[in-house]
C-alpha cells in the first residue's frame, strides 16, 4: 500500500467547503487535475460517478463513505493496472478555523508495480488543489456572509 496525507487550516466555513464537495460539477474549478466529473445520483455512500483526469480517459468511481459536514471517501479502480485509489476528504473545526485533510491510498495486486508512480503524481497536486478549494470557499463565504471570518 502507498499513502499520502496533507492538511491545511483555513478560515472558510465547513458548510461552504462541504457545499463544494457535494457539488460535483465544482470539482473542476478547484481541482485542475480533473477535466470532467459527474455523479449518477445523490451525494451518498454507494453512488457511482465518472471523472476524467486531465489528458486521460474517463474513470468510474464510487462514494464509499459520506458523513455530511465531516467528510467523504471515494474509490477509483484503474482499469488494466489492477490497483484502486481511495481518496479521503475530511473536515474538522479547530480554534484557528477549519482543518481540511485530504489523503490518498493505493492498493491492489499491482500496487508494488504502479503505486509509487501514482502516489508521486497525486501528492504533487494535492496541496495546491486544497489551497484552491479553501480559496474558493473563502470567496463564497465573503459573498454570502460579507466576511471571511
Amino acid at each position: 500500500m502507498h499513502n499520502f496525507k496533507h492538511s491545511i487550516i483555513t478560515k472558510a466555513k465547513i458548510e461552504t467547503i462541504w457545499g463544494l464537495y457535494t457539488d460535483i460539477t465544482s470539482w473542476t474549478t478547484w481541482d485542475t487535475g480533473i477535466e470532467y466529473a459527474s455523479l449518477e445520483g445523490p451525494f451518498a455512500a454507494g453512488t457511482r460517478g465518472t471523472l476524467q483526469p486531465q489528458g486521460q480517459d474517463k474513470l468510474s468511481f464510487q462514494l464509499i463513505d459520506v458523513e455530511p459536514l465531516d467528510g467523504f471517501s471515494d474509490v477509483t479502480d484503474i482499469p488494466g493496472a489492477a490497483i484502486a485509489i481511495r481518496f479521503d476528504h475530511r473536515l474538522q473545526k479547530t480554534l484557528d478555523g477549519t482543518r481540511i485533510t485530504h489523503s490518498v491510498s493505493i492498493t491492489g495486486p499491482n500496487v508494488d508495480k504502479f503505486g509509487e508512480q501514482f502516489i508521486a503524481e497525486l501528492s504533487d497536486g494535492i496541496p495546491q488543489t486544497m489551497e484552491r478549494l479553501a480559496a474558493l470557499a473563502i470567496e463564497k463565504d465573503e459573498v454570502t456572509f460579507g466576511t471571511n471570518r
